[in-house]
């Protein structure tokens, strides 16, 4: 075989609590950002699809599990709902919440799939919210209270729990662009909230080394690497600020336990730098991790600001550079983003040069399509393009292993096609299908090659 794995590479998947589980206001659970958000404004979220209506794993978790198998998983991840096992953010569990991870958990052991746990997934409950979600330190150490409930509940079955998956994504999205709740435009606020998130890993990390657990404890980023539209030193310094900015800010503490004095130096100058208070040093050395998750989808193309800013307008990360839009680039024509498959060898030929080769494996990488129904044939999805997809960034992976990385595994978003936030069901990533109405599950083609990929532990080079 021409591109061979080794013998215990995790192949799998990702997905979320708030993106599948369905019964978002059902069986205990409370609101989240996302209920209240769709509550205030339905119309921001496509075709008014709103978090209730998803792929229902909360009612179907045992079939899926099912499909989970057939199509090759040796390993999965999935959240824990905050607001599901822990209704009012802090205090006592939801019996019905326990009852059902318990379940999730012993039936993807029993079916010899690893569960991969991650404790957050943009899913802020709103009783957290209420007090400032991660802009208020009191949710820091409720978030930390949670985390801890978690590990003595399921740690004596997962081995492997992530604090947090793109963490950088509700910062983005709440604080500074206006695509996710609560719809901030403050530079300043998001700074503090990244911060206070980094702060909640770390205690996190430190309430499971403390209570002497056995396995890993990491954190899942999406690293988007910055390339310069050119050499020329202009270009470089708009791509190092990119670099900062997007993935630093999260890598550096998640693996050397302290920020870049560049980024520290870059917030001051603009009089951005969120407040920081005796110990938050020693605990953010406290949450360096064991296992970094690397999501990973389009690669990040900036040149120099072309103009100048102005001075009026609230302080944002596009001041230090302009997106540059490259010439001939390879594009998914259905969903708009660069195909740029060499980018995740260069995250981790990065890790491995720079950041002494950490453990490690790809969490997310996905293809998201819009009206994939026009690729059925005779009952199935003809999703070669996915295939494709998958294939040429496997190839990149297994180049980087074959030069040293420590990449321990490859995890596709997703599973099966899931809402996805304001988007809901726009563009779709499964490797099986769901039919909204009917709710019925269908293995598309990637999911038969995938199982394929998956028990071969490999792939010849061929194309479909």
């Amino acid at each position: 075989m021409q591109y061979q794995f080794p013998a215990d590479f995790w192949w799998g998947s990702a997905s979320s609590a708030p993106q599948t589980e369905g019964e978002s206001l059902g069986h205990g659970k409370a609101a989240t950002v996302w209920d209240h958000w769709y509550a205030l404004q339905p119309e921001r979220f496509f075709q008014r699809v709103g978090p209730g209506d998803t792929s229902t794993f909360y009612r179907h978790w045992r079939d899926d599990i099912a499909l989970l198998k057939q199509t090759g998983h040796n390993s999965f991840r999935t959240s824990i709902s905050w607001a599901r096992l822990i209704p009012d953010g802090r205090g006592d569990c939801n019996p019905q919440a326990v009852a059902f991870y318990n379940q999730v958990i012993d039936e993807l052991l029993a079916q010899g799939i690893t569960p991969f746990i991650n404790l957050f997934h943009f899913d802020m409950p709103m009783s957290m919210q209420a007090l400032g979600g991660f802009e208020n330190r009191q949710v820091v150490h409720a978030y930390a209270d949670y985390a801890a409930r978690c590990f003595a509940l399921f740690g004596d079955r997962v081995r492997h729990w992530f604090t947090f998956n793109e963490p950088i994504v509700p910062v983005e999205g709440g604080y500074l662009y206006d695509f996710h709740y609560p719809n901030v435009v403050d530079f300043k606020r998001a700074a503090t909230v990244a911060y206070h998130t980094m702060l909640a890993h770390a205690a996190a990390v430190r309430r499971f080394r403390q209570d002497g657990r056995d396995g890993d404890i990491g954190i899942i980023l999406n690293l988007t690497p910055s390339y310069p539209r050119s050499q020329h030193p202009a270009d470089l310094a708009a791509a190092n600020n990119a670099d900062l900015l997007f993935n630093r800010s999260f890598l550096d503490p998640a693996l050397r336990g302290h920020y870049p004095q560049e980024l520290i130096a870059l917030l001051t100058r603009y009089d951005q730098l969120p407040a920081c208070r005796p110990g938050d040093d020693e605990l953010l050395a406290a949450g360096i991790v064991d296992l970094l998750g690397i999501n990973y989808y389009q690669p990040r193309r900036v040149q120099c600001r072309m103009n100048q800013v102005n001075p009026d307008s609230p302080f944002m990360p596009e001041w230090l550079f302009d997106h540059y839009q490259m010439p001939g680039r390879k594009m998914n024509p259905w969903r708009g983003w660069e195909i740029y498959e060499r980018g995740v060898y260069d995250i981790l030929t990065n890790l491995r040069e720079n950041y002494h080769n950490p453990r490690c494996f790809i969490s997310e990488n996905g293809m998201g399509v819009e009206d994939e129904l026009r690729f059925m044939q005779n009952g199935r999805i003809e999703d070669d393009y996915r295939i494709d997809f998958v294939r040429e960034h496997l190839i990149w992976v297994h180049r980087a292993l074959a030069e040293g990385s420590r990449c321990l595994g490859y995890h596709m978003w997703t599973f099966i096609d899931n809402w996805s936030w304001s988007n809901a069901y726009k563009n779709r990533y499964g490797l099986v299908q769901l039919d909204l109405a009917t709710q019925r599950r269908t293995v598309k083609k990637s999911g038969r090659w995938f199982a394929g990929v998956a028990r071969n532990h490999g792939f010849d080079g061929e194309s479909t």
